[in-house]
């Protein structure tokens, strides 16, 4: 058990703790908070011996808390201090517990930098069809919306848009297209004509046309982030396009059946397909470069170079599920989740510390909830003013 705590507190440090592996430890933590504790204090004391101060890191390590795990969702464990800062706070939460060092957060203050709330985002999009003309999701009844070149659109009781093809789809020599677009604070699902299922996350869009009928391939093109399970059709190749403001980094997604997870933000440094199920083949067509993924695989695409790296997969779908999973992230890439999920500006003020965090928190909490639980661990604090959030050390 001893060198199986050793690797995944190693794996802590060095920001590359999968999601399962993050599971693995917050086990071990709950069934032996001693030896968790003992192996953090051997490697501060390994990497930093000069500098470690037994009473200012022990006093942390004895106020580990495992509490209730029937709402794992809501579960952090963070953030990943060097080893060499002589401090590691491990947290662990769920509903109704609460990790108080130092007297626990003062709630007082938060009044005073919490100047209001932000709920979370939920279902809102607007459909645009071929003539420019705009439907709001969010306010459409449910039932049959409309048909058109041979297709019908239904918006189901949950909020689902369908589109279905006619037995008999009419005879266009040109396809007209559709496109679903989702605000920042938004997402969406809907069924394409040919039965693939598309998850849009906030700030997204997707446009595809609306008969797949007399086309030789499926192909449609995505801005920002979505989650595809691909209806099967070895004669009609799936295909997804994505764009950017930097060409290096468009790309085209080829697939025949499966499920996977394209995040494309122009606001992210880098462009993330990853494969859960199936097989799919991602190119660049600025550079040539070519690489086919298996599942578990994820490829990587920055600056026109295209690289594959085996993930879990868990993390990628997160948004989908109703999770934030934070693997070893930066608090500026945690807040870009946020600012989209809440519809919320984003500034700094200060130096902020470059910590990296892991854990898991629903994205269905209000934003002070997220952020409050990001300030147990003293490394950053909030304040918010409207749709603004201040992120200060």
């Amino acid at each position: 058990m001893k060198e199986s705590v050793n690797y995944l507190l190693l794996r802590f440090e060095e920001g590359t703790l999968s999601g399962a592996e993050t599971e693995e430890l917050m086990g071990l933590l709950e069934r032996d908070e001693t030896e968790i504790s003992d192996a953090i204090a051997a490697m501060i004391a390994a990497q930093s011996p000069a500098t470690v101060e037994p009473e200012r890191w022990a006093p942390v390590l004895e106020k580990i808390l495992s509490v209730d795990r029937k709402a794992p969702q809501r579960r952090l464990l963070m953030p990943l201090f060097r080893w060499a800062a002589a401090a590691v706070i491990l947290i662990t939460l769920s509903v109704g517990g609460w990790l108080y060092f130092s007297g626990g957060p003062d709630r007082g203050s938060d009044k005073a930098r919490y100047a209001n709330d932000v709920p979370p985002g939920g279902n809102d999009a607007i459909l645009t069809l071929a003539d420019g003309s705009e439907i709001s999701l969010t306010d459409a009844g449910r039932g049959k919306l409309l048909e058109t070149a041979g297709v019908s659109i239904v918006k189901l009781a949950d909020g689902q848009l369908v589109y279905t093809a006619n037995a008999e789809p009419e005879n266009t020599a040109t396809p007209t297209y559709n496109t679903i677009t989702t605000p920042r604070g938004g997402q969406y699902q809907v069924n394409l004509p040919d039965g693939s299922k598309v998850w849009l996350n906030a700030a997204s869009s997707i446009k595809f046309p609306t008969s797949f009928a007399q086309q030789k391939e499926r192909r449609i093109e995505l801005s920002g982030e979505a989650y595809f399970e691909v209806a099967k059709n070895k004669k009609q190749p799936f295909k997804v396009l994505t764009s950017s403001a930097e060409k290096d980094r468009n790309q085209e997604i080829e697939v025949l059946g499966t499920h996977f997870n394209v995040n494309a933000y122009n606001d992210e440094p880098e462009t993330k397909s990853t494969l859960l199920e199936g097989s799919v083949r991602v190119s660049v067509p600025v550079s040539g470069a070519v690489v086919q993924l298996v599942p578990g695989q994820q490829s990587v695409m920055k600056n026109g170079l295209l690289q594959t790296v085996n993930v879990d997969t868990e993390e990628a779908v997160a948004w989908k599920n109703g999770n934030f999973i934070f693997a070893g992230e930066g608090i500026e890439s945690i807040m870009r989740k946020i600012s989209r999920w809440y519809n919320v500006e984003v500034v700094y003020q200060g130096k902020i510390q470059p910590n990296n965090y892991i854990g898991t928190v629903s994205r269905f909490s209000d934003v002070s909830e997220v952020l409050g639980i990001l300030e147990l661990t003293k490394a950053v604090h909030f304040k918010i003013e409207g749709r603004r959030i201040t992120v200060m050390p």
